[in-house]
């Protein structure tokens, strides 16, 4: 699906590597990533400055897959897919930077560090997860995450990616 003209224009203004946008919807995220249900672990970015930072939201639910089998008497988010849904965020981020040409395409992490888990998600936790760029070199993008939620950090950790394509 094509992104709204307003998107596309602040987007198109990608060369000011401060460029904001307010925020992006599930359909604009899906046409810039290739992940869909259930593996799709974001729902909404705000605060997006291009080429810097963004914040992916994730409203977690107990309807999500994961949560049948993860726990089920205490369902508990998994560590690995809050550190996905920063990955996710980055990503967006990156294609939104680069513009439409890199939309769909792959993005492969090469490394996770440091991360940590502060405290449990569950469902009806709304996770703000922002993610800032610590460099990028080529097709090699290095990122900060920080999961929230109610303000409070949930995880952390700092991992790279490289855009396959």
């Amino acid at each position: 699906m094509d992104a709204p003209a307003e998107d596309k224009k602040k987007v198109a203004a990608a060369g000011d590597a401060a460029a904001e946008i307010g925020s992006i919807d599930i359909m604009r995220i899906m046409s810039a990533i290739p992940h869909r249900y259930p593996f799709l672990m974001i729902d909404k970015m705000v605060d997006i400055r291009l080429g810097e930072s963004a914040t992916g939201i994730k409203n977690v639910t107990i309807n999500e897959p994961f949560f049948t089998g993860h726990f089920p008497a205490q369902p508990v988010m998994p560590g690995v897919l809050i550190v996905e849904a920063m990955a996710q965020t980055a990503a967006t981020l990156v294609v939104l930077t680069l513009g439409e040409a890199f939309e769909g395409k792959l993005v492969y992490f090469m490394t996770i560090e440091g991360a940590k888990f502060r405290r449990p998600v569950g469902p009806g936790d709304q996770l703000h997860i922002t993610v800032e760029k610590e460099r990028a070199r080529a097709n090699v993008w290095r990122f900060k995450g920080v999961a929230r939620v109610d303000g409070v950090s949930v995880a952390e950790a700092t991992f790279s990616a490289m855009i396959m394509g």
